[in-house]
């Protein structure tokens, strides 16, 4: 059988926030950009559904924010939080200076779909679906392009660039090689839905309670429910059995506990494994790693799907220009890890100190919990809420759409 053989200039592997967010960005300035998802559609549950105000900016710079704003989503202007018994709002968003002042609770398909709309009205955009990357195709230590296999058969694109955008258990990232730092996290959570009410609170709930916490998010006519639990302890909370899971859930969320049987059996809750970790370097010759290919996020404050909107937005801004005149240099891709280690770095660190500080103790306590001196400050001080709005809203560094707009073929 042949092999087909494509050509373009940047070739992403990955077709999720990052890969779609990068992809549109340098077909916009005028780049023949392929990005290839191993799936058919963009239709998979729990995946980071958070939109947040940094990057509705992103919309808003583009022009797309009116129309973005169409698409099925859920306001949350401010998430709370419930530590034994103090209940306080954490950080409240309304203060940001920005255009949409809230966090945004919407379908990843369904803002995944809107990118690749927009990517499609430039006529160097492609997006190849059921086309599975498995490797990189290298020459005198340098990656000259990648192989997959798409509903055709094997393919071998020859490009400028291969930028791997392929989660956190990427493919191309380790064909690559790229050594990677692991920092550990003492918890998993299982993921699941419950029906919501009318009369149920609005807004994003977490309740921390000696051994357990819930996290509950607003979708509508459901509730995304996140039970965290200790690192490794899966297995043993299902040989406890589902009512016992029901129970405690039902004492976490109490507004909830007349829907707990709608879990019938353990097949709807799954199980998201959280790592935390980061690429060493970036990149070597002809190849570039960003989003959780570089970096994987804890869930704490749901901001890896923005932090990779950021890195996305940072590498079409260094090197859509190389990318036209040819081969993007080292240093330029030097300069994308230069750009983005920073705040990937403070928001692990900010992570990892949540986690191993205030979660762990958490889930190892046996008996009623005292809040943490910064949960008691934002409760009795409401104007430091914004500290963490701005954190979560915003990050350590927001990036600006700098790429230009190419007029080819009509569109502008």
């Amino acid at each position: 059988m042949s092999v087909e053989q494509v050509h373009a200039q940047c070739s992403i592997a990955g077709g999720g926030p990052a890969g779609m967010m990068l992809g549109f960005l340098l077909a916009r300035a005028g780049i023949d950009v392929i990005v290839f998802e191993k799936h058919n559609d963009f239709l998979r549950d729990f995946r980071g559904d958070t939109i947040h105000p940094s990057t509705m900016e992103l919309m808003h710079e583009l022009g797309l924010l009116e129309a973005f704003l169409k698409l099925p989503h859920v306001k949350a202007p401010q998430i709370n939080a419930q530590f034994g018994e103090l209940a306080t709002t954490v950080g409240d968003f309304s203060h940001l200076h920005v255009q949409c002042p809230y966090i945004a609770f919407m379908p990843q398909w369904d803002f995944l779909d809107f990118l690749a709309d927009h990517a499609k009205r430039y006529p160097s955009f492609q997006l190849r679906m059921s086309t599975k990357v498995t490797g990189l195709i290298e020459e005198h230590a340098k990656v000259v392009g990648l192989r997959a296999e798409g509903p055709a058969g094997e393919l071998d694109v020859h490009c400028d660039l291969v930028v791997g955008a392929d989660g956190r258990h990427s493919t191309v990232r380790e064909a690559a090689g790229l050594a990677i730092e692991e920092y550990g996290a003492p918890m998993d959570v299982l993921w699941f839905r419950l029906s919501r009410k009318p009369t149920d609170p609005g807004d994003p709930q977490g309740r921390f309670d000696a051994g357990r916490i819930t996290i509950m998010l607003n979708r509508g006519d459901y509730w995304q429910c996140g039970f965290v639990i200790p690192k490794g302890h899966n297995e043993r909370i299902r040989a406890e059995g589902l009512d016992a899971f029901r129970t405690k859930l039902a004492a976490a969320a109490p507004f909830a506990a007349d829907r707990v049987e709608e879990l019938q059996d353990w097949e709807p809750i799954k199980l998201l494994t959280v790592q935390v970790d980061r690429l060493t370097q970036w990149a070597k010759p002809g190849f570039l790693c960003i989003g959780d290919a570089a970096h994987a996020m804890s869930p704490v404050g749901g901001v890896g799907i923005n932090l990779a909107i950021q890195d996305a937005v940072a590498t079409a801004n260094a090197l859509w220009k190389p990318l036209r005149e040819g081969v993007p240099t080292m240093a330029e891709l030097h300069r994308v890890q230069s750009r983005r280690m920073w705040p990937t770095t403070m928001t692990q660190r900010l992570q990892l100190f949540l986690q191993n500080r205030v979660i762990a103790k958490v889930l190892q306590s046996h008996q009623s919990l005292r809040p943490p001196l910064v949960l008691r400050l934002i409760a009795k001080f409401p104007l430091l809420r914004r500290i963490p709005a701005r954190l979560i809203g915003i990050g350590f560094r927001a990036e600006h759409v700098r790429t230009p707009e190419a007029h080819v073929g009509g569109v502008t």
